[in-house]
Formats: structure tokens, sequence, C-alpha cells
């Protein structure tokens, strides 16, 4: 069940990255809002934080299984939704909707979405030449 390509691998690390945060969120809240910058959470914070995880949780297990199937348009169609986040949660911060916490996630979406477009080139250029 490894991935079969350089393409598969950057969605591989990123499921299991996105994975293991959304356990990290639901086990330790506490870390998980220090990490981003949240101020004490009340209740409904709390419930949000608890969905974000989840939330980030499905996506890790879905990208893994993209990975493991090497499921190629699932590849390409992540890297402008990737981009796409960034965007948002760029301009969250920059028009302090969101804390500055947040930018460390937006420049995980960006530098996951440039490798996995880099490796997608990378495996277009294998193909290619096999």
């Amino acid at each position: 069940m490894l991935p079969r390509s350089v393409t598969g691998w950057t969605i591989a690390v990123f499921g299991a990255m996105a994975a293991l945060f959304g356990v990290a969120g639901l086990v330790s809240p506490e870390t998980t809002q220090a990490s981003v910058g949240f101020d004490a959470l009340g209740p409904d914070g709390r419930t949000f934080l608890a969905a974000s995880s989840m939330a980030s949780l499905n996506m890790g297990v879905y990208y893994l299984v993209a990975a493991a199937t090497d499921w190629r348009p699932f590849f390409v169609f992540t890297v402008p939704f990737r981009l796409l986040t960034f965007t948002v949660f760029t301009t969250l911060v920059l028009i302090d909707v969101a804390p500055a916490g947040f930018l460390g996630v937006a420049i995980w979406e960006a530098v996951g979405a440039l490798a996995t477009g880099t490796a997608l080139l990378i495996d277009a250029r294998r193909r290619k030449a096999v």
C-alpha cells in the first residue's frame, strides 16, 4: 500500500500530517489552540476546534487512500484547491479576521501544493521517458 509515484508520496505525507494534526486536536485541543494563536476558548470555540480537528483527520484519511490507490485525478485536483486555501487563510490574517498563527496553515498548504505540482511534472516526465 505504499505510494507508487513521487506525487503519491507528497499526497501521503500531507495525508499523514493532516490525520495526525486532527488526532492531536481531538486528544489535546489546548495544543492546537496555542499553535494557531487562539485565546481561551469557550464552549462554542471548543466545538469548532473539535469539528475542525475531525475534518483534518477525515481529510488526512482521504489523502492516504488516494495515495495508496494512485488516484491521479485527485492529485491534480488538490493543487489549485490547496493554493486557494493558502489565499483565503492568508487574506483572513491580513484583514485581521484570523490570528497570525493561521499563516502557518496557509504556508503548509502552499508548500504542499507546490510540492505536489512539482511532483506531478516529475512523474509526467518519467512516464514520457519510459
